[in-house]
């Protein structure tokens, strides 16, 4: 049985969630996302006594999370950071028994869709997984959640998000 390890994301840092029992793993670009002074520090103590140590994914783990956000349609619902914190979980997937620690709906939509489980610290966390479209408000034509443009094709109407149940 793999060794259980928690995949720090900033929503869980801030919530307060650092793990005594098992390895806390994130990336430095979530820690250079934490602002508010209490996390910092928390975050930086962590850090100089181990409790949380730095790692990044691999090239291999990024590419196949970009590909599952491109298919689900979070592709310009998730940040970079977001990114690399679930591809952490892939990169560490093959060696340990992840669990990702976030608040963020869109990341734990991606994670459900990759299989890997998550912990929600200050929400109830999702239940469904969720896909994502774009539509017209006037005509209701559907677009590709890539479509670059802000106004319908056909009509000129504004072009929205619409999440869709998976």
């Amino acid at each position: 049985m793999k060794e259980k390890i928690y995949v720090l994301d900033a929503s869980g840092i801030i919530g307060g969630f650092i793990s005594s029992k098992n390895l806390n793993i994130t990336t430095s670009a979530v820690i250079s996302e934490i602002k508010d002074i209490k996390s910092k520090i928390a975050a930086e103590s962590a850090l100089m006594e181990g409790t949380i140590i730095l790692e990044e994914p691999d090239f291999e783990s990024t590419k196949k999370v970009q590909m599952a956000i491109e298919n689900s349609g979070d592709i310009l619902r998730l940040s970079e950071v977001d990114k690399q914190v679930v591809a952490l979980a892939v990169t560490l997937r093959k060696k340990f028994y992840p669990v990702v620690v976030t608040d963020d709906y869109s990341i734990q939509n991606i994670l459900k869709i990759l299989n890997i489980p998550y912990k929600s610290v200050l929400t109830q966390g999702i239940t469904e997984v969720y896909g994502w479209i774009k539509i017209c408000r006037g005509c209701r034509k559907k677009y590709p959640p890539d479509y670059d443009y802000e106004e319908c094709e056909i009509c000129g109407s504004a072009v929205y998000m619409k999440p869709t149940k998976k």
